[in-house]
């Protein structure tokens, strides 16, 4: 049974902006941190972003000075986004030395964030609102899939 599409407001064009650089920017870092791997060691290449991540941050807290968003504390389990940072940087950092390089790193990176997010979503994970996954999504997901393959063996002519 197909669900009925929900209206909600269109993203505001600077959403996706933002989304589009945070992909370049993602991109950057994974090549850096690939690079740092293959200089040293997987352990180097996430010690290394999250030292330099640690002091930009305290320098634009001093900076900035920013007021919290709410006055509650953050549930427990979202301070875990550094170890699951630790692990992606090491993940990433390994698949970027390998037949992967940076673009099959990525696309298959890409399909394992939208499984997860569709998983997240339909459980209702860490706090989201439960959606089910629809038609529309799986196919979605099955043409990234398809892309990736694609670009990973079909990509070097």
């Amino acid at each position: 049974m197909i669900e009925p599409l929900q209206a909600r407001p269109a993203p505001h064009p600077l959403s996706f902006l933002a989304a589009f650089g945070a992909g370049g920017l993602l991109s950057l870092m994974v090549l850096f941190n690939g690079t740092l791997a293959n200089y040293g060691s997987l352990l180097f290449s996430s010690w290394v972003p999250h030292a330099t991540g640690t002091i930009a941050a305290l320098v634009a807290l001093a900076v900035l000075r920013p007021g919290r968003a709410r006055k509650v504390r953050a549930p427990l389990w979202a301070y875990a986004g550094g170890l699951s940072g630790a692990v992606t940087v090491m993940a990433t950092s390994y698949a970027l030395n390998t037949a992967l390089a940076l673009s099959g790193t990525l696309a298959i990176g890409l399909a394992g964030q939208m499984v997860f997010g569709l998983i997240a979503d339909a459980r209702g994970l860490f706090g989201l609102q439960q959606r089910m996954p629809t038609a529309r999504d799986m196919t979605a997901l099955a043409l990234i899939v398809a892309g990736s393959l694609v670009l990973i063996f079909l990509g070097r002519g």
